[in-house]
Formats: C-alpha cells, sequence, structure tokens
C-alpha cells in the first residue's frame, strides 16, 4: 500500500527562520500542487480512504499556514504603514480586501478571514495547534473563534485551554455548543452583555438558491424566532386539517403564509412586481430557450419567466433593456452629473449584476467612477463601476488602483498584484469568442500564464529580516504561538486597536 508523504516545509518556515527565500517556499508549494493534481487513483480501498484521511490533515495544515500569513501579512503592513507616519486609526486599511483578492473571496469574506487568523494565532493556541497537526478542520477551528470572539483576550485562551482535549473528539455542531457553555460561564457578565448586542444586530436578508429558488433569512432573538416559526406551523396545521391546504405539505403552507403575512397579499403568487427582467426578444415573444435574468439574484428558464410576465395576477411592469447586437453589452448612456444617478445609475447595477471586483458577489451598493471624478475620470458608461460598499471604499486606499471598460474591470493593489473580471454579455445569444474577440488577441497569452483573473505583477514579499539582539522569545509557556514565533514585534501590533 503506498501513501502520499507529505514533504515538511518547517525547515522552510518564513516566521524567524531562513533555510530558504520566499521565492522557493512558493516554489515547493507549486510544485506539491501539481503533485496532487498529477495524482493518479488508488489501487485499493483501504489506500483510498488513507489518502483521504492525509489530505483532509494537510488540508488542515494548510489552512493553519494561511492563518499564519495573513497574520504576517497583516503585521507588516501595519508596522511598515508606521514606520511611514500613517496614524494609528488609518494603519491597516484594505487589508482585508487584499487578502480577499489573493484567496479569491467576496471582501466581506475577507474581512473575516483577516479576523479569524487574528483570533487563532493570538489568542487560540491550542486551536490553531490542533489544526496546524491536522487533528481538527478548519470549520472547527472557525466554530472555536466565533462562539469566543466576544469574550476578553484572557478568558478566550482559558476557554481555549479548557477545550483543548475536547477539539478532536466532538462534531462541529457540539463543539459550538459546548465552547459557547464554557464561555457563558467563565464570564456571565459579557455574556450578558454580547447577548444585548446581538439583540441590536437582528436583521432581515436575501440570497439566492439553487433551482430559481432564494433563502429568506431573518436573524432574530432566539425566542421571538421560536415564536414565529410555532405560529407558522400551528397556522399550516389548522389549514391542513380543514382542507384548506390544497395538495400543499405543511412546509409548503408556512411558506407560503410568511409571504402573504409579511406583505399584506391575498396570495403569495401575486407579486406587485417591477421587473428589470434581462430577456432577449426570442425568449420573451417567442419559445427562445435563452434564460431572463434578475439583477443581482441571477438566472431564470425562460419559459419559467414567460409564465411570471403572463400569469401573475398582480400589477406587472416590464422595463425592456437593450443590448448592441454585435456583442451582446448593454448600449451606453453618458451624463454631465458627477454621480451616477437616473437610468444611467439603474443601468450599471443591472449590466454588472452583482459587486464587480474580482470574486465579490455582494449586492451592489453603490455606482462609481472607477477613474475618480477628482482626477478627470468621465461620469459615464465607460468609467462606471457597480462595487458594493465596502469594495468602493477600499479603491480610495493609498496604493490601490481600478481600470474600467464596459467589457472588463482591472484591480491593481498596493503590492503590484493585478486581477481582472470580464463583464458577461448581457445578451447570451453572442458567443464569448464574439464578445471578447478584442481583448482575446491582445491578452490570450497572458491569460494561459496566469489563468482568467490573477497576475502576479512583482514577486512575493522579501524574506524577514534576522533577529535583533533584543528580540528575545517569550517561553512557550507564557505566550501564544505568535508571541513566540515574532517575538517582540507583536507587542506592538497588540496594543494597537485594528482599524475597521
Amino acid at each position: 500500500m503506498s501513501r502520499v508523504n507529505v514533504v515538511s516545509v518547517a525547515s522552510t518556515s518564513l516566521i524567524g527562520m531562513e533555510a530558504q527565500t520566499v521565492p522557493d517556499v512558493i516554489t515547493e508549494i507549486h510544485r506539491w500542487h501539481e503533485v496532487l493534481s498529477s495524482l493518479p487513483p488508488a489501487l485499493s480501498e483501504a489506500e483510498a480512504i488513507d489518502r483521504i484521511t492525509a489530505l483532509e490533515e494537510l488540508t488542515s495544515a494548510a489552512a493553519a499556514a494561511q492563518a499564519r500569513e495573513t497574520l504576517t501579512f497583516d503585521m507588516r503592513r501595519r508596522n511598515r504603514e508606521a514606520e511611514d507616519g500613517v496614524s494609528s486609526k488609518k494603519q491597516g486599511k484594505g487589508i482585508g480586501a487584499e487578502v480577499a483578492l489573493a484567496r479569491k473571496v467576496s471582501r466581506a469574506r475577507g474581512s473575516r478571514l483577516l479576523k479569524f487568523s487574528r483570533s487563532l494565532l493570538i489568542d487560540l493556541p491550542q486551536t490553531y495547534s490542533a489544526l496546524k497537526t491536522g487533528r481538527i478542520s478548519e470549520e472547527k477551528a472557525r466554530a472555536v473563534a466565533k462562539e469566543t470572539d466576544w469574550l476578553p483576550r484572557d478568558k478566550r485562551r482559558q476557554v481555549d485551554e479548557r477545550m483543548a482535549d475536547r477539539l478532536a473528539e466532538v462534531g462541529v455542531g457540539r463543539l459550538g455548543n459546548e465552547v459557547r457553555a464554557l464561555a457563558q460561564q467563565v464570564d456571565q457578565k459579557a455574556a450578558v452583555e454580547h447577548l444585548e448586542r446581538c439583540t441590536e444586530e437582528r436583521a432581515v436578508s436575501v440570497r439566492p438558491a439553487p433551482g430559481n429558488m432564494a433563502y429568506l433569512s431573518a436573524l432574530l432573538p432566539m425566542p421571538q424566532a421560536v415564536a414565529v416559526y410555532a405560529n407558522l406551523k400551528k397556522s399550516a396545521a389548522s389549514l391542513i386539517s380543514t382542507g384548506e391546504s390544497g395538495q400543499r405539505t405543511q412546509s409548503r403552507v408556512m411558506a407560503d403564509l410568511l409571504v402573504e403575512r409579511a406583505t399584506g397579499q391575498d396570495k403569495a403568487e401575486a407579486v406587485p412586481t417591477e421587473i428589470h427582467l434581462v430577456m432577449n426578444d426570442d425568449s420573451l415573444v417567442a419559445p427562445g430557450d435563452t434564460p431572463a435574468w434578475l439583477p443581482g439574484f441571477g438566472p431564470l428558464p425562460a419559459g419559467g419567466a414567460r409564465e411570471f410576465v403572463a400569469e401573475n395576477e398582480a400589477t406587472v411592469f416590464l422595463r425592456r433593456l437593450y443590448v448592441r447586437p454585435e456583442d451582446g453589452q448593454l448600449v451606453r448612456m453618458d451624463s454631465n452629473r458627477r454621480e451616477f444617478s437616473g437610468l444611467l445609475r439603474r443601468m450599471i447595477v443591472i449590466r454588472d449584476d452583482v459587486c464587480r471586483s474580482p470574486y465579490c458577489d455582494a449586492q451592489i451598493k453603490h455606482a462609481d467612477h472607477a477613474t475618480a471624478f477628482a482626477t478627470g475620470g468621465d461620469t459615464n458608461w465607460d468609467n462606471a463601476s457597480g462595487l458594493c460598499a465596502a469594495c468602493n471604499f477600499a479603491k480610495e486606499l493609498t496604493g490601490w488602483k481600478h481600470e474600467s471598460t464596459p467589457e472588463k474591470l482591472i484591480v491593481k493593489t498596493p503590492t503590484g498584484h493585478r486581477y481582472e473580471t470580464r463583464t458577461k454579455p448581457i445578451d447570451a445569444r453572442v458567443s464569448e469568442n464574439d464578445a471578447g474577440e478584442n481583448d482575446a488577441v491582445e491578452s490570450q497569452p497572458e491569460l494561459a500564464k496566469r489563468g482568467r483573473y490573477r497576475e502576479t505583477g512583482q514577486a512575493h514579499s522579501p524574506p524577514l529580516k534576522r533577529r535583533q539582539p533584543n528580540d528575545k522569545p517569550l517561553s512557550r509557556r507564557d505566550a501564544s504561538a505568535v508571541e513566540y514565533l515574532f517575538g517582540e514585534q507583536i507587542r506592538t501590533f497588540l496594543t494597537t486597536k485594528p482599524a475597521g
């Protein structure tokens, strides 16, 4: 039986050691990427299970390494900005956005990953050790961090220490419950204050779901949430018992009742609507098969969209949207104003669908200039981008640059990295080859070299400097993992409140 033997990179650690330079480590990581990508299938069931186990442990170790490098990046950026005279309040702005681009996720998730990395290495040394050695998954580590993030630092470490033996023994849900209970026990006052803060954060949100459905979520205090659910369940059971539910199941009746009670409609299906329905003429007035598109939420089957428009008992206003037949893009519209407003803003939102930044899928909040108005950027279709608030604020930070055309957006970060995302044609009848013909001729060699979105504009950061004589290491007993690894450098970091 063969086994995947993972070469340890401890000797190439970037923390306090100088056996290899950063590019050498990157080369080694890419080598293992190639090895795993071309790994032949296992020869037996037992070997397949062994490989799954080994790869899961490797995944955990990689997550721990990513968390460590994220904190390294955070500290180095803050230290450099401090040396450059940037105020503590402004230090670290945009770090979450850069982490998000590097990990190919949304800006909001990048900020959460940054917060998780700080928590894991600074406050939860036992959890970090379990993740690094592959004894627990990243999901478990997140559960511990989430359930203790409201505790003072000393109490977080206390919970972390007391839960060390349970981390690998229980499932994620049980672990979260046990950590929450212990956290509430060690600091009841903070637990009550946390509950009050959470009550202030109650909210309702909606996000797309498979099958042209959507999740309507309400974050409520637990007693209220239970009361809403119990009332819907009781009312549904009553309708079923009297035969008024038709052929609907209890779950379907509960869903319909929720819509009717929240909107005041007589029927859940009768939705008064102004439809920004991006739909070509073949699919709207003929039996075409190109899906319609609800901006911000995604596609609807052509037949389903036609039925929605034709059979909806409520008032429906259909706003028609026109596209260029040669490339499927929306027609342009310019403005003499400084702000994107009116129909021009509406067209930008429809064209970009969700936040235009690479990998971000948040709802669009701002229609803004890629090249700032103050630096000569025009308020027109070519210079417009639909962005979430966080990505729009991030692009105004020093070192960030957006370059926009209706067909694509290029984002450049302070580290010199470059990310690109292309605008999908509104009219799906136009092939991607036709729509991107000019771009393909210009950038195909680069795309083949770097993938669709990312181009590395410069080498990774240089190795850390040699440890100075006054950088005395702390003992493992008195320090978290990050304090032990970074020594005195962490003290300034811990006493500086993160911006944002």
